[in-house]
């Protein structure tokens, strides 16, 4: 595969220590139209994960997003009403210069993500297979790649849906967690304060209640299923949340919690580098390699914000948008992809294994953003090869699952930090065999949307 090729070439000249850093490389296939790029190997089964997974390696630059209309579409998370008037898509590239036939299924899952029992039809008006036959091949990059998008279907029941994208073997290359709802319920969320010492300057608090009295619930304190996350992350949503008060008059859940239960650490405002441009120096960047091919990039050296003030800045809260600003047209196709170098400065290595993390690595701790300790130089250092854009990021620890990743580590956590949360409601009426998203509510720490105030939700 032509990643696995360019990996490859690289640590050969390293090893080598006698071919000068940017000689090109000479895949004698590169950019010669009709041709693959690389021997596409047999590969065993693949398992299906239920979570947001890639399962090759020469897929990239998987985008999930509400077509919305507006500039900032690419930021909506894939969560869409039941009517679903603003459907999702999805966008990614596939390297290499030889198209590939692909189709996606959707497969309807239960509130914990295992495979429901309902059929297709039970949930979709169509066939469950869909062919992905809008694409374009990649135009003047040095790299090679096929830009596929697909606008999901329109299903019929709310609840959660695993899109899988799959080649002709029916292997897996993309899956993708989306969530379809329906506010049958009334969910009102607000930030409160963190009910102990240090954590007010250091937590974000999501104080909730759901009325149900438009749509009787039965047990609801039991039946009722609840999730919060933090900047549409999955990897650290708080689960198992249940009613700290049920009030059986009022029909109504109280979730107020004393025990940071619903209390997430407010890190910091997202690092970010823009990449968009391969002639001129952008925001975050050092220097730029033009000699070699793949070019490269390396970003300016960064050092912890753990023990800084606060910094204030509008961010994309992890998510990145591709594009070039050498080329006109739409960055989805004429966008290059390029070698980037990371630095980070660090006095002593770190308490575990430093990564790159943000959408950028589907919020996964992925060996490509695994960076190395050089204990002479104190600085921490690795590369991954990213489509041109503006990326948000953070430098994060890796810890033991199921824990998320340590990211006040390197960058501080003030509760004055602009963050954004969503709760999701789950419901399995009586009788019915999967469980329905009755309800969606989002909030915004410290934008324009945040009330920060105490008691208003629970008189």
């Amino acid at each position: 595969m032509l990643r696995r090729s360019i990996r490859l070439f690289f640590l050969l000249c390293t090893a080598a220590a006698c071919v000068p850093l940017g000689t090109p490389i000479t895949d004698p296939n590169a950019g010669k139209p009709g041709q693959s790029s690389a021997v596409q190997a047999p590969q065993a089964n693949r398992e299906l994960r239920f979570e947001d997974a890639i399962y090759e390696e020469d897929v990239q630059s998987v985008q999930c997003y509400v077509r919305t209309g507006q500039p900032t579409e690419i930021f909506s998370p894939p969560v869409v009403a039941l009517d679903q008037g603003q459907p999702i898509m999805l966008e990614f590239d596939i390297l290499g210069n030889q198209g590939r036939r692909l189709t996606a299924r959707l497969v309807h899952c239960n509130a914990d993500w295992t495979p429901s029992v309902l059929t297709d039809l039970q949930f979709l008006n169509d066939i469950n297979e869909f062919n992905l036959t809008d694409y374009r091949t990649s135009t003047g990059t040095q790299v090679p790649y096929y830009h596929y998008r697909l606008q999901v279907p329109p299903v019929k029941l709310s609840g959660n849906y695993l899109l899988v994208v799959q080649d002709q073997g029916r292997q897996p290359l993309i899956s993708r967690r989306i969530l379809v709802y329906e506010n049958r319920v009334e969910v009102q969320a607000q930030l409160g304060l963190p009910p102990g010492g240090s954590a007010r300057y250091t937590m974000q608090q999501v104080d909730f209640v759901i009325r149900y009295g438009a749509f009787p619930l039965v047990n609801p304190a039991v039946e009722t299923k609840v999730v919060l996350r933090q900047n549409f992350r999955w990897d650290n949503a708080k689960y198992g949340l249940r009613p700290t008060f049920v009030r059986d008059a009022e029909q109504q859940l109280d979730y107020q919690y004393f025990n940071y239960e619903n209390a997430f650490p407010a890190l910091s405002e997202f690092r970010f580098a823009d990449i968009r441009s391969l002639r001129t120096i952008g925001v975050g960047v050092a220097g730029i390699n033009q000699q070699s091919s793949p070019r490269e990039i390396l970003l300016a050296p960064e050092t912890s914000r753990a023990s800084r003030a606060y910094t204030q800045y509008e961010d994309a809260n992890g998510q990145r948008v591709f594009e070039s600003r050498d080329f006109t047209g739409p960055g989805a196709t004429n966008a290059d992809y390029v070698w980037t170098t990371f630095q980070l400065a660090a006095e002593s290595v770190a308490p575990g294994p430093v990564y790159v993390f943000g959408a950028l690595s589907d919020w996964k701790l992925k060996p490509d953003f695994k960076l190395t300790y050089n204990a002479e130089k104190q600085l921490y250092t690795g590369r991954a090869l990213l489509k041109q854009g503006y990326y948000n990021y953070y430098y994060v620890v890796g810890r033991s699952a199921p824990q998320p990743p340590d990211a006040a580590y390197f960058e501080g956590s003030y509760q004055l930090t602009e963050n954004q949360y969503d709760l999701l409601v789950y419901y399995r009426p009586p009788g019915t065999r999967a469980d329905l998203l009755i309800g969606y509510r989002t909030v915004v720490a410290n934008g324009q949307e945040v009330q920060l105030r105490r008691g208003g939700l629970f008189r």
